[in-house]
């Protein structure tokens, strides 16, 4: 009988202790905060109703700066999402020209400069592009200083993109203005990729290009190109100093001695690529004529690229034709789609930027 009663008595103080440790548990439980960090969405419409909205760069406080083609640079609260005007720059806006890239100075605010890639005339009814330099104070565009002048411009194959890249330097693409044989003109600042230091001396990095439209760097600093080709492929480049990618003495996968040819291409498909960025090693690039969110795995290994050579189509056709595409401050993606450029079909709420999680992709 003592045997069972103790068994008894032990039994009891085993369940207050369980009671006792699951009440303390409960209340550190209803104690504890809760998260504050909900899961982003996989798509955000930060802004709509814009005219071909061509380039977006970031400032130090998060919020964007957008150019539309036909020279307007908005700003836009990425918290609130109001659309302040800039600025209006006086281009000439015929098919693929007018205002272009955009980039901020690398050490702003203390330097406090916004760079413009636009198309202009000159002596009548020449075309010609620019890249320039203004003040950026009371949220507005100030004192334009050209940096680079002059460079061949047509109603198509303009370049355009503007980047500061890991070096602090400014690098520029050119289109070959329709006059292919610029490209392999190294005297001519079309069909490029040009370079601008602070002493704002221009080099030729790397020529033979046709239209080059997206430019980023990977982690290990190599700068990564997409291109549209001639009718037969478009183009990613992997892109070195001095490098003559071709155009238009080979295409796609043709080779010929000191000319180097592209990491990857379309082949029979179109993708008309766009802006680009890269976030660990995924390249993410829009499609203008594909009409999609493009991704790609690329490796560095040692002084080789091995490319796993499998395209991924991203939101194909669900917002149109895709341009600009970059890496914010948040680790998000922003996409431009460009449907109000006279090749698409626009809604009624076109054009958009749109934050991508790269997450949820």
């Amino acid at each position: 009988m003592q045997r069972l009663y103790n068994t008894y008595v032990s039994s009891k103080l085993i369940i207050a202790l369980l009671l006792i440790l699951l009440t303390i548990g409960l209340l550190f439980s209803a104690q504890a905060p809760s998260p504050t960090n909900a899961p982003a969405e996989k798509i955000t419409i930060i802004a709509k109703s814009l005219e071909v909205p061509w380039a977006l760069a970031f400032l130090p406080d998060g919020n964007l700066l957008v150019t539309e083609r036909k020279g307007s640079v908005k700003g836009i609260d990425i918290k609130t999402q109001d659309v302040k005007n800039i600025a209006q720059i006086q281009v000439k806006q015929t098919g693929e020209s007018g205002l272009h890239g955009i980039a901020v100075h690398p050490d702003f605010p203390q330097k406090k400069y916004i760079y413009l890639y636009y198309t202009y005339s000159s002596n009548g009814s020449n075309t010609l592009n620019k890249v320039s330099r203004f003040d950026f104070s009371e949220e507005k565009l100030n004192n334009e200083k050209v940096i680079v002048d002059a460079i061949p411009g047509a109603i198509f194959h303009d370049g355009g993109r503007i980047k500061f890249g890991p070096d602090n330097f400014l690098y520029i693409t050119t289109g070959d203005a329709q006059n292919p044989s610029l490209a392999q003109d190294k005297n001519s600042l079309a069909g490029k990729i040009l370079r601008v230091g602070e002493d704002e001396k221009v080099e030729v990095y790397s020529y033979g290009h046709r239209n080059p439209q997206g430019i980023t760097w990977d982690d290990k600093g190599n700068l990564w190109e997409t291109e549209h080709g001639s009718s037969a492929c478009d183009e990613i480049n992997r892109i070195d100093k001095n490098n003559n990618y071709g155009w238009p003495t080979v295409r796609c996968d043709q080779t010929q001695n000191g000319m180097v040819p592209p990491l990857l291409q379309s082949g029979s498909d179109t993708w008309a690529p766009a802006g680009a960025a890269i976030i660990n090693d995924t390249l993410y690039f829009g499609g203008l004529r594909g009409s999609a969110l493009y991704s790609l795995d690329i490796k560095p290994d040692f002084r080789m690229i091995v490319i796993e050579k499998k395209i991924i189509e991203h939101f194909k056709g669900e917002f149109g034709r895709i341009r600009d595409v970059v890496l914010g401050p948040d680790n998000m993606l922003y996409i431009t789609t460009s449907n109000r450029d006279g090749r698409g079909t626009p809604t009624s709420d076109d054009d958009k930027i749109i934050r991508v999680n790269p997450q949820e992709l």
